[in-house]
């Protein structure tokens, strides 16, 4: 008997549910909510998308009007907080359109729109990854903000700094402890320092995995975590994912990247040497990349 859709849980929502105990006590709700929503919203589902995400179950999806959409389902959690109100802020500019949304409880769902062919940008060469990076950021940044309060990027530093200070006493072999003092002052004190006109809706988990090839623009980004603050941060996910290219020479990558996105490549410099500090205690080998942009 084949399964439905509901049923199948792709590998890597269920290897966090090994790991993670939210996402274990939330898993077994799944089927019945993805069975409900697509009753409701009357949806015709297809075998969801491996290997997935780690808090989401997601899965093309057809209307009662035939139209191709996307159906995701996830467990809430602070970084999904304002997903939906993102993509409606950016309303299509570079990003997908969330077309319906609704949170029950610990569970969020989204009716999006389909890239098609969803071709991840990960499977491009690195110089086509950064120019489409670039390009999709820049169009995020002209729309602005209407209507909704969004998070500040503050809220997010900060806590990483909390976090970096609680971690310290555990510092990965050759770690200097003012390398981890020093990343703690720019998370807390960096984000004061753009100009106004720098402050924008950033995406913040901006990197290869989450921009799909589609048609209505050539590019389209997905699955933001959104919060309000410098345009110079967005650099900085994409450039962690290709660790060995940032170590080899960090400011040349940084400040090129930075160009492309036309941001004030010292404030990425910055923020891409805390985030270096506090990846440390999982990638130890960004400690070159840290030590040169410190």
């Amino acid at each position: 008997m084949t399964a439905q859709p509901w049923d199948v849980v792709p590998a890597n929502l269920a290897d966090a549910a090994q790991v993670d105990d939210l996402t274990r006590a939330w898993l077994p709700s799944l089927p019945g909510h993805v069975r409900d929503v697509a009753g409701r919203w009357q949806l015709e589902l297809g075998t969801p998308y491996h290997p997935g995400g780690a808090t989401s179950w997601v899965a093309p999806a057809r209307t009662r009007d035939g139209d191709d959409v996307v159906l995701k389902v996830g467990r809430w959690h602070e970084e999904a907080e304002h997903e939906a109100a993102a993509l409606r802020s950016w309303d299509g500019h570079g990003a997908v359109r969330c077309l319906r949304d609704e949170r029950l409880g610990d569970t969020l769902l989204f009716l999006l729109e389909r890239c098609r062919p969803g071709t991840p940008l990960r499977e491009r060469p690195t110089d086509e990854q950064d120019a489409v990076i670039a390009a999709v950021a820049r169009r995020m940044r002209t729309t602005r903000l209407t209507g909704v309060a969004l998070r500040p990027l503050r809220d997010l530093t900060c806590s990483w700094a909390d976090e970096a200070l609680e971690r310290a006493e555990y510092l990965p072999s050759g770690v200097d402890p003012g390398l981890v003092r020093e990343s703690v002052a720019v998370l807390r004190e960096l984000p004061y320092a753009a100009p106004e006109s720098d402050i924008v809706l950033l995406h913040t988990d901006l990197h290869a995995g989450n921009v799909l090839a589609a048609e209505r623009e050539p590019w389209l980004v997905i699955d933001p975590k959104p919060y309000v603050g410098d345009a110079a941060y967005d650099v900085v996910q994409h450039l962690l994912n290709d660790r060995p290219r940032l170590v080899a020479d960090p400011r040349a990558v940084v400040d090129a990247m930075a160009a492309r996105l036309d941001v004030d490549a010292e404030r990425a410099r910055a923020w891409t040497f805390a985030r270096c500090v506090t990846e440390l205690w999982w990638w130890p080998d960004l400690l070159p990349a840290a030590r040169a942009l410190a």
